[in-house]
């Protein structure tokens, strides 16, 4: 089993799903609501957990209803809570999601507890940075959390993985750091300067982003795949073919079997293969957590 470690941010969802995504000053009515756990952070916990990797997971949550509620679910999903803190300073993080009838979803976050989530907190986690073979952060955590952790993950000669998401409005300065960055379309185009529209477009975008220092960028483009720009060149990989329902927790789904992968030492191209379908499975279910595929699932179809 391969040792995934996340740090990162946990939040509670409130999704309504419509018939169509609301235009700015227009409210859509008829919707239905689900309430779920969410957050990129716990959402890429339990991906890996799913998907058979031992997982222990840093974060920071409320001292509420909402934050012990997150907490039970993922010590009963198997991962291990004990680096997740709770504060009476803020409230549990809340993500608020439409999704319209072709999956496709809009979301605005109130971070909440994760944005307490400091240095002091996680460097007082350094053994669990030992067990690691790989480090997994996103970026609904403060930026100097999640460049102490990588440069910690690095040092402890694990693998890192960085999913770029929320792209910040201030600079980054953790890319030597990164062994595989994983940007979708729009947040490589918004890191990179370089406009998205393409594959070679995204093949220019990951190169800008290798020339700062990253190991491999993995720019994800939804229905077309993923593609790997890596020292040896650009890797296309293409996306297997579902009926999507909600792709929320896609990205999660794809950097969570990504780890799972890297873990078990596969090569990048079985690597990419695998993470694609876990993030193809969870589109066609509505929710975060909930859409999170299991291994046999997954392998299933990788062998379609």
């Amino acid at each position: 089993m391969s040792r995934i470690l996340v740090i990162g941010s946990a939040n509670v969802d409130f999704t309504v799903a419509v018939a169509r995504l609301p235009r700015p000053g227009e409210t859509v009515s008829g919707g239905t609501l689900l309430v779920n756990h969410g957050g990129k952070g716990a959402n890429q916990a339990v991906a890996a957990r799913r998907l058979g990797a031992e997982v222990k997971f840093i974060a920071c949550v409320g001292d509420d209803a909402s934050g012990r509620a997150i907490r039970e679910a993922l010590l009963r999903e198997g991962i291990d809570v004990a680096g997740v803190s709770a504060t009476s300073a803020a409230a549990t993080g809340t993500a608020l999601i439409v999704v319209d009838a072709e999956g496709r979803n809009q979301i605005a976050v109130a971070p909440g507890a994760n944005r307490l989530l400091t240095v002091e907190g996680v460097s007082g986690r350094a053994e669990d940075f030992v067990w690691a073979d790989v480090v997994v952060c996103q970026l609904e955590t403060p930026p100097p959390t999640v460049t102490w952790a990588l440069d910690e993950a690095q040092r402890r000669r694990a693998i890192t993985v960085l999913n770029p998401a929320p792209v910040p409005e201030t600079a980054l300065e953790c890319w030597a750091l990164v062994d595989y960055l994983t940007p979708n379309a729009g947040e490589a185009e918004r890191l990179s300067g370089v406009t998205v529209g393409s594959r070679a477009e995204a093949a220019r975008a990951g190169e800008a982003l290798r020339a700062r220092g990253v190991g491999a960028v993995l720019v994800t483009l939804g229905a077309d795949g993923v593609l790997a720009c890596t020292a040896s060149g650009a890797l296309p990989v293409p996306a297997l073919a579902v009926t999507a329902v909600d792709t929320t927790a896609a990205g999660d789904a794809f950097n969570g079997a990504l780890a799972v992968a890297l873990g078990e030492g596969r090569e990048l191209r079985e690597a990419l293969a695998f993470a694609n379908a876990a993030a193809a499975l969870t589109c066609t279910r509505r929710g975060a957590q909930a859409s999170l595929p299991s291994r046999g699932e997954v392998e299933r179809l990788v062998a379609r």
